[in-house]
């Protein structure tokens, strides 16, 4: 995929943080690819490097002053911010991103980065816990929102003596590897053309009586996305939904359910297609007989409430053998341990792909707008960076495409 990066124009910005010496080598891999690189230095970022070793490795000077009268005689900052095909943030600091996120424009990079209309990428690099805390996943999140793509950051030790966590930079060829995505740009819409899908979201609601049921907090958001992800990329999608408050997916069939049974029913009357997606949490349990009317409360104390097990939608379907789909994908919400029982999960369900995540409350994934997620197969585990839900969709749909071969001959 060498050939992707020849004669593209990289603005590359260098943030302030000791990850910064893997932009030397990120530099000199985009290079090696025919990229041309243009650099700007933030002033901490020639805390850790230096504009002679950046201007040495790119074969042109570094930039770093905002209001460097030999650059800024023709308002530089704004040529540079539309004379390139694709923005790097590497290192992506929390400080850079704090500033992204709220349109800041108080030094040369932050000004360009306010002021193109290119992509942008961002490989961020802090502490762990200043990547945890609430106000860099909020400027994330807005970030991910305004446009811009993330790689990384990923699991591993820190500069810091005795630190681990989520944190490290991306390394140069993982960045590369993104850049090289976002520049191939497939046509979406062909992807998966005359391929069939069946994709089921949401929770569903088990009745207790007729004004009380069992339920789980998903919101669907990731199923409608990757409904919505398949439609785009061609697909003939049925999406079976529980109860949520999303609009349909436009170019999907949409069939609406309430309990695990209806789920059930609705799958099966979909059937055949050529792929299964199960991202709905189905209730594990319902009411062995519902009351028919409202429980009302007695002295006597509390109703006893008899469980019995709900259908398994995802090993029914699995497990069929003249209609089963030729990729039956399930989902494994988990708050422990997540990849050991998605691992399980994948031995016991029969199916072919598991893709994991932590819902967790800390988590925010349950309601929330983005998502963490392993995909689990024969082949091992696959640990995808954080992500907007609809950038997890994309991926997911894309490797089954990969998967299928394509479009359907």
């Amino acid at each position: 995929m060498q050939f992707m990066l020849t004669r593209k124009r990289i603005l590359l910005i260098i943030g302030g943080g000791i990850a910064a010496y893997k932009a030397l080598d990120l530099i000199r891999r985009l290079r090696e690819r025919g990229a041309q690189v243009r650099c700007i230095l933030t002033r901490a970022g020639h805390e850790f490097v230096t504009p002679l070793s950046v201007s040495a490795l790119a074969g042109e000077r570094a930039f770093t002053d905002l209001f460097d009268t030999q650059t800024e005689f023709d308002v530089g900052h704004i040529r540079m911010a539309r004379d390139t095909d694709m923005v790097i943030v590497a290192p992506a600091t929390a400080d850079l991103m704090a500033k992204m996120a709220g349109g800041h424009a108080d030094d040369l990079a932050s000004t360009v980065l306010l002021a193109t209309d290119k992509p942008i990428l961002l490989a961020p690099a802090m502490n762990p816990r200043m990547w945890d805390h609430a106000a860099t996943q909020r400027n994330l999140a807005q970030l991910a929102a305004d446009g811009a793509r993330v790689v990384g950051p990923n699991d591993g030790e820190m500069a810091e003596s005795g630190e681990r966590g989520v944190g490290r930079m991306a390394e140069p060829l993982e960045i590369v590897a993104a850049i090289e995505g976002l520049f191939a740009k497939p046509d979406r819409s062909k992807l998966l053309s005359g391929r069939r899908l069946l994709i089921t979201s949401g929770p569903t609601h088990e009745p207790i009586d007729p004004v009380r049921y069992i339920a789980n907090r998903s919101s669907g958001k990731q199923g409608h996305a990757i409904a919505t992800a398949a439609a785009q990329a061609g697909a003939d999608v049925t999406l079976v939904s529980g109860p949520v408050d999303l609009p349909d997916p436009d170019g999907t069939r949409t069939i609406r359910v309430t309990t695990a049974r209806d789920m059930l029913a609705a799958v099966e009357s979909a059937l055949p297609a050529d792929v299964a997606i199960f991202a709905a949490a189905v209730a594990d349990w319902r009411i062995a007989t519902p009351g028919e009317q409202k429980i009302k409360k007695s002295k006597s104390g509390s109703p006893s409430l008899s469980l019995i097990e709900n259908p398994d939608i995802l090993a029914t379907v699995a497990h069929l053998k003249a209609r089963r789909p030729k990729l039956v994908v399930g989902f494994a919400a988990e708050t422990e341990h997540v990849i050991e029982h998605a691992k399980a999960k994948l031995r016991s369900k029969g199916c072919d792909w598991i893709v994991a995540n932590d819902v967790s409350p800390q988590s925010g994934v349950m309601g929330g707008d983005r998502n963490t997620v392993h995909l689990v197969t024969d082949n091992g585990v696959e640990s995808w960076p954080s992500q907007s839900k609809d950038e997890v969709a994309r991926t997911l749909i894309t490797r089954i495409a990969d998967a299928l071969g394509g479009a359907h001959p």
